[in-house]
């Protein structure tokens, strides 16, 4: 089985809902442990790297695309 990709940073969507009502997490560190934040209540949650990619369904949004258009700066 082909391993997940993901980076820090990305916005992924797990298997199961978090309390709050939302399955999309934030990755906010990575290394034998990874801890993710809940996007909609903010609460960060530290798993082990193996758990998290059995319980990871998707990348949603990832780190390394642009948000905008080329070119165009965020204030």
């Amino acid at each position: 089985m082909e391993r997940k990709q993901f980076e820090l940073g990305d916005v992924v969507q797990m298997k199961k809902p978090h309390p709050c009502g939302t399955n999309e997490m934030e990755i906010i560190r990575m290394g034998m442990d990874i801890r993710i934040k809940c996007v909609g209540c903010k609460h960060s949650v530290l798993i082990p790297r193996a758990k998290f990619e059995k319980n990871m369904k998707k990348v949603l949004r990832s780190a390394a695309a642009p948000d905008g258009p080329v070119g165009e700066q965020s204030h």
